[in-house]
């Protein structure tokens, strides 16, 4: 079987062994329902934040030139009720397939974080760290109405707050936060130069994509080798690129093929040196 499995409705269940280290294309909601339970070690899940931006399209004031906003269709809802119904059934799904111990990592902007960590909890996932990753190269705000938005957070959790065995390399969260305490703020810049997955047309193919370093801070710090990992909503799959540099499991979900395609070919490429350090890069340059 290849790299990539394409999801039918005629398949009710997938095996433990199909999945590892697989890419599946097709919707998370119906594709999580079909995997084992427990069997799961770390979740990171970057969902859409639903950023509600304008129609009208945003201009540099100091040149003219249009701003390459995030207007993908998959960041549209109706409304945040229909937002919240979303989240709620993939973190119910998520929730049944990680194990006991098991940690989950769930990142967005002011947009929605807070709605996610509520919800969240309200299923009974135990919030253990909220990461703050500073942008140290971040999107201007054109308008100069508000505050640059510099930060997105990250909410830790575990399954179950009676577990007290779940993955936590504290030596290595010394290494990556500020000062001496493992401070969880992460300064990191934005997913920029050869990292960067292009289209045909050398234009981003993601909007979104985030950068290898963050994906490998988490998976250092939450998890160990051979471990399972899982991203329901992969987007260009810097998770499963980062997890299998770091010689662990991955199952990625995508259900747009043009990622799914991206993913493919980012999966056959040789891991950057960097990803193989378990020292903090302090000084991230481009490609």
């Amino acid at each position: 079987m290849g790299l990539i499995i394409k999801d039918k409705a005629n398949i009710k269940k997938y095996s433990e062994e199909e999945v590892l280290n697989k890419v599946f294309l097709g919707d998370a909601l119906e594709v999580l329902k079909k995997l084992p339970s427990e069997f799961v070690d770390l979740v990171f899940m970057d969902p859409p934040y639903f950023l509600q931006l304008p129609s009208k399209k945003l201009v540099r004031w100091n040149v003219k030139t249009e701003v390459s906003a995030v207007d993908d269709d998959w960041d549209k809802f109706e409304s945040f009720k229909h937002y919240d119904i979303f989240i709620e059934e993939l973190l119910t799904e998520v929730r049944r397939v990680m194990k006991p111990n098991a940690t989950i990592w769930a990142i967005s902007t002011y947009h929605s974080v807070f709605r996610i960590g509520r919800i969240m909890q309200d299923l009974d996932f135990w919030i253990l760290s909220n990461i703050t990753w500073v942008k140290n190269n971040p999107m201007p705000n054109w308008l100069g109405v508000r505050f640059t938005n510099a930060t997105e957070t990250m909410i830790w959790a575990v399954k179950d707050k009676k577990n007290k065995k779940y993955t936590y390399h504290k030596d290595l969260a010394k290494e990556f936060g500020i000062g001496k305490v493992g401070a969880n703020v992460w300064v990191i810049p934005l997913c920029s130069g050869k990292e960067r997955l292009k289209d045909e047309d050398g234009k981003k193919l993601h909007s979104t994509q985030k950068p290898e370093e963050l994906l490998r801070r988490i998976i250092l710090t939450t998890s160990n080798e051979k471990d399972v990992i899982l991203d329901p909503v992969a987007g260009v799959g810097t998770t499963g690129y980062v997890a299998k540099a770091l010689n662990r499991k991955f199952i990625m979900i995508e259900k747009k093929p043009k990622y799914v395609k991206g993913i493919e070919k980012r999966l056959k490429v040789k891991p950057r040196k960097n990803l193989l350090n378990k020292k903090v890069i302090k000084d991230l340059k481009e490609g």
